[in-house]
């Protein structure tokens, strides 16, 4: 039986985790087991073409690759800033690891965009609705991803742009010791080179930010 067919689905660009399995303290036990041994299902856990399986769904190693999910499903291009348990639920559809749940709720509270929601809210008398964008890249919004491992350009930080109209989304990665004015010229070069200028920037920023724009 071939799990990764009746997934339907090919699993793509994460080769990487046949190599973390044997680093990672939630998997390298379940996996060297079934490496090393005779077997290859052990309890709920199956080894399939060098990939770990817990009851059908793809296990993901203690990487960034697991922040990566919960902030795509929560604030990517397709998403809508949805709340923990529509997250849990998608994620659990394809993929496990043992600390989804407090994963999810950790990443969620640290989103500016639902804190400042949450601040709207409390105080509604000035609250001022986002305007509806009726053609693309005239109204977007920009959110910061902070915290992430570094990568070999010394990246540890991604700038989220999504366009409200289309929902498409760019993703640019960045250095916490950026300042407003660089992350700006940042914008400039990767944004406004392709789509112009916005008529709106909705930011977790704050107006010190805004106003290189």
């Amino acid at each position: 039986m071939m799990v990764t067919r009746e997934m339907n689905t090919e699993v793509i660009g994460f080769e990487r985790l046949k190599e973390d399995y044997l680093d990672c303290p939630d998997f390298r036990e379940t996996y060297s087991a079934l490496a090393t041994g005779d077997e290859r299902i052990i309890g709920d856990f199956m080894l399939e073409d060098g990939y770990l399986f817990r009851s059908q769904k793809l296990c993901i190693t203690k990487t960034s690759l697991r922040e990566f999910f919960v902030w795509e499903l929560h604030a990517g291009g397709l998403a809508g800033h949805f709340g923990q348990a529509k997250i849990i639920a998608a994620i659990e559809n394809r993929f496990f690891w043992p600390s989804l749940k407090r994963d999810v709720s950790r990443l969620v509270k640290r989103c500016h965009t639902c804190q400042l929601a949450k601040q709207r809210k409390q105080n509604i008398d000035l609250y001022t609705p986002l305007p509806v964008p009726n053609q693309p890249w005239q109204n977007v919004s920009m959110e910061f991803v902070l915290g992430l491992p570094k990568t070999i350009r010394k990246h540890d930080s991604v700038c989220v742009v999504v366009d409200r109209f289309s929902k498409m989304a760019h993703f640019l990665p960045y250095s916490k010791t950026f300042d407003a004015s660089r992350i700006a010229k940042l914008y400039f070069d990767e944004i406004v080179r392709l789509h112009g200028l916005p008529k709106t920037i909705v930011s977790d920023r704050d107006v010190k930010f805004t106003s290189y724009f």
